[in-house]
């Protein structure tokens, strides 16, 4: 009940900015070629639905695929540098400086060595997916107990045990924490790789309308980004929740 009490505070202020931007637009305060009006881009989403959900069909594809690739990618590497310390000598200083590069720069070269097929996007969502992934369970694997650890070194336990009952387990909060961001980052990454070339896609959508100035248009694509976003963080928490019992447990017991 609380939590539903407590929604009614962002839904009221959501509600009362779309009357206020609804006004504003109807009275001209905020001329139509700058900011389409809420009615406006309303029109343009229920115009343009099928079309619009037959890109968003392929962005979600290339997301998944790309979020999927990611996740795993980044949860090899965090075993293996957690595992072997000259490999995380080796790879996390490169790993950290690969996040300083922007993605919108690595993006050209990865469409002319690739193609406008769904390979170089699924490669950028990759990049961007798999380093949250890395860091955040690297890091969980890294804190844990060491008492715990040598507990069960003292028991004849395996590495294998090692991560089975207590780092794997103890890494379960950063990994779902982490994959929230991934799972974002996966349809932005898959927009902006739209962007610079392809045949479908969201992005390849808002590139169009953009030359056309329609922007009712390009503000219908945005939401339906963010409501994508929304959907995969939801995802995520059902997941989470389905993996993690014991955390819902204990937030009712508090």
């Amino acid at each position: 009940m609380k939590n539903k009490r407590d929604s009614i505070y962002p839904i009221g202020f959501g509600v009362l900015f779309l009357l206020i931007w609804q006004m504003l637009c109807s009275l001209q305060v905020i001329p139509a070629y700058l900011m389409p009006s809420p009615a406006q881009i309303v029109r343009a989403l229920t115009g343009d639905f099928s079309l619009l959900m037959y890109h968003l069909l392929y962005t979600l594809l290339e997301s998944m695929l790309g979020l999927t690739a990611g996740v795993i990618l980044g949860l090899l590497f965090a075993l293996l540098m957690d595992r072997f310390s000259k490999l995380y000598k080796t790879f996390y200083p490169i790993i950290i400086i690969s996040q300083t590069i922007p993605t919108i720069a690595i993006a050209p070269l990865l469409v002319l060595w690739f193609g406008y097929d769904l390979l170089p996007k699924i490669i950028l969502i990759v990049l961007v997916t798999f380093f949250p992934i890395t860091i955040g369970v690297l890091e969980s694997f890294k804190s844990t107990d060491k008492d715990e650890i040598n507990l069960l070194k003292s028991m004849g336990a395996s590495e294998f045990d090692i991560y089975k009952f207590i780092k794997l387990p103890s890494s379960m909060g950063k990994f779902f924490a982490a994959l929230k961001i991934s799972a974002s980052y996966s349809v932005v990454g898959g927009v902006i790789s739209e962007w610079l070339g392809g045949f479908r896609g969201l992005g390849v959508y808002m590139t169009r309308v953009r030359k056309a100035y329609a922007f009712d248009k390009m503000f219908a694509v945005i939401i339906i980004i963010s409501i994508l976003s929304l959907l995969l963080l939801k995802a995520v928490d059902i997941l989470q929740k389905i993996s993690m019992p014991w955390e819902e447990k204990h937030e009712k017991s508090n």
